[in-house]
């Protein structure tokens, strides 16, 4: 049996092994395909697993000898997910491996917003602290965030763990859902519309998935509804922000800060305009990177692959 990856390098640039997938059978994987290669390199495969190359309608129908599909992520819209079902092809994804490094990541990007570490810690090795004439100073405003009302728009496994994360901290907790989980065990969360987490939020998380309803959610007119000293933080989709509109709102003062970890166009082209926004942090998409979280989707995807051959698929997304 053939097994291919077609791109293998962001889940393993080799800190972790393939040696559990090679015992199911002959294993070719690639660091990168590009689209013009990918019927060449999935020739004859029985078992494909991709990250983020394509497999569409074109694609599936010249590889009559594909039967899996494995995505090494979560989100699937990579895939043709109607056809392959239409030609029995299973396709299987990974929920859930990054939960904890996403939340870690957020709150990475939150105290980065709150504190600028990294451009203090710059400032002293350039002599601005020995050259001080106070025992301290400070470039950025220090923001503590004990009593500041969070907003989190989807509240998952993720946005869960994030309150939990904010209630340490000392934080009240708006949150916005489509379905609404008993949080009576929390002294110090309200559910809230989006236009309710946007207006009284002093941080926007954002943790839903992207839908056609959630596409360009963060836009000029949400934007204006935001407080002026508030941050907008995104470890889940670009899509979900207009970026001309965030960036705007950055340059004219409408809000104090953004930090993504996420782009509409990944990886992005130089003239995003976010690139040129006044306090925006942005990280290339690692909040799932952490070796824990990408040993956890290596196990899961080999887990997923072993369940189908069983007869007992798990992680199906095309039933």
């Amino acid at each position: 049996m053939k097994i291919v990856v077609l791109d293998g390098y962001t889940l393993n640039p080799g800190d972790l092994s393939w040696e559990e997938l090679k015992k199911f059978g002959d294993l070719d994987v690639y660091d990168r395909t590009p689209p013009d290669k990918v019927i060449e390199r999935a020739s004859g495969a029985s078992i494909l697993f991709t990250n983020k190359t394509p497999v569409g309608e074109e694609i599936i129908n010249q590889l009559p000898t594909l039967k899996y599909i494995g995505v090494l992520a979560t989100g699937y819209n990579v895939i043709a997910i109607e056809y392959a079902k239409a030609k029995g092809i299973k396709v299987t994804n990974v929920p859930g491996y990054g939960t904890t490094s996403v939340v870690q990541h957020t709150f990475a990007l939150l105290l980065e917003l709150c504190h600028r570490v990294q451009n203090h810690s710059d400032t002293v090795y350039s002599g601005t602290w020995s050259e001080s004439p106070d025992f301290c100073y400070w470039e950025t405003p220090q923001v503590e965030l004990f009593g500041k009302k969070l907003g989190i728009i989807g509240f998952g496994n993720i946005g869960e763990q994030v309150a939990d994360i904010a209630s340490a901290f000392g934080m009240n907790i708006l949150a916005t859902s489509r379905t609404h989980s008993d949080q009576r065990h929390r002294k110090n969360f309200q559910w809230a519309t989006v236009s309710e987490v946007l207006t009284n939020s002093d941080i926007v998380s954002i943790h839903c998935p992207l839908f056609a309803e959630t596409k360009g959610l963060i836009n000029q007119e949400s934007l204006q509804l935001m407080k002026k000293s508030s941050f907008l933080i995104n470890t889940s989709r670009g899509p979900i922000i207009v970026e001309k509109d965030l960036a705007d709102a950055l340059n004219n003062n409408r809000i104090a800060g953004a930090a993504v970890d996420v782009l509409s166009e990944e990886p992005p082209a130089l003239d995003n305009p976010l690139f040129h926004a006044k306090n925006c942090i942005i990280t290339p998409h690692i909040a799932w990177a952490t070796k824990a979280a990408r040993s956890r989707l290596m196990d899961i995807s080999i887990k997923n692959l072993s369940s189908y051959l069983n007869g007992n698929p798990m992680n199906v997304v095309n039933n």
